[in-house]
């Protein structure tokens, strides 16, 4: 193998790493597939090096991968851009809780779209989504807030909850 040849085989290495390293901060999948054909190129061209040398680079790029993924796994998280970048809580707990929904709960709106059963309100001169439970609610009609889901407003026409309260 030439000199040219070996220069080529360590820069597709260092670049296929990079390029592999890199995706992480700019995600979609193109930067990752370059890495990675890359390092096929590489794996390609040690067999330049004769039959032993390829199969030599080919393990040599294996454990180089396994050896990055798991410093990757093991110490990237801890770092300070691995912290910012990845999760600090389980997923489950996350949970939407809006003030100021909860705050309109028993206030009364009007529904600035056809709410099928989901659409949008005004409340106390605020946009909100709200949803009814189940019926269909006419634009311009007035509608009373009757329970709050994250930030969404579950609404009652007004009639309708007046007449419940009179029955009961």
């Amino acid at each position: 193998m030439n000199p040219t040849s070996l220069q080529i085989y360590i820069t597709l290495l260092v670049c296929g790493v990079l390029l592999l390293g890199a995706e992480i901060y700019v995600p979609g999948g193109i930067l990752g597939a370059l890495g990675a054909i890359a390092l096929v190129a590489a794996a390609v061209l040690g067999f330049q090096f004769g039959t032993v040398g390829g199969l030599i680079s080919v393990a040599g790029i294996l454990l180089l991968a396994a050896l990055v993924v798991y410093l990757w796994i093991r110490i990237f998280p801890k770092t300070g851009v691995g912290r910012r970048l990845t999760l600090s809580q389980d997923g489950r707990a996350f949970k939407l809780d809006d003030a100021e929904a909860r705050a309109a709960l028993g206030r009364e709106g009007v529904a600035l779209s056809p709410l099928r059963p989901a659409g949008v309100g005004e409340i106390e001169g605020r946009r909100r989504d709200v949803i009814t439970r189940g019926i269909y609610l006419e634009a311009g009609r007035r509608f009373r807030v009757v329970g709050v889901e994250g930030a969404r407003c579950i609404v009652e026409p007004v009639e309708e909850a007046t007449a419940e309260r009179g029955a009961s």
